[in-house]
């Protein structure tokens, strides 16, 4: 089982990750949604599309554009369609 830990809380599981750059992308659904909050932040990548972000909530504390996801990812990142990956101290083992 994967796991993706902030601030003591376990904030998403799942044994259905696909890695990407060394990233683990959780299925959307394995994500506990009420600790997220949206973000209007985006990034762009030259393969993968446009990422849009989400921040954390645990216990009050933020971490601002912790998570990311393709809504709408070029065909070459098709597998991570409907998944979340976390990074900016989100532990992921």
């Amino acid at each position: 089982m994967v796991k993706a830990i902030w601030n003591d809380m376990v904030v998403a599981e799942s044994n259905d990750t696909v890695i990407v750059e060394g990233n683990h992308y959780f299925p959307a659904d394995a994500v506990k949604p009420e600790l997220l909050r949206p973000s209007a932040t985006t990034t762009v990548c030259g393969w993968k599309g446009t990422a849009n972000y989400h921040s954390l909530v645990v216990d009050g504390k933020e971490n601002r554009d912790a998570a990311w996801y393709y809504a709408e990812p070029k065909s070459a990142a098709a597998e991570i369609k409907g998944r979340i990956a976390f990074w900016k101290g989100v532990k992921v083992a």
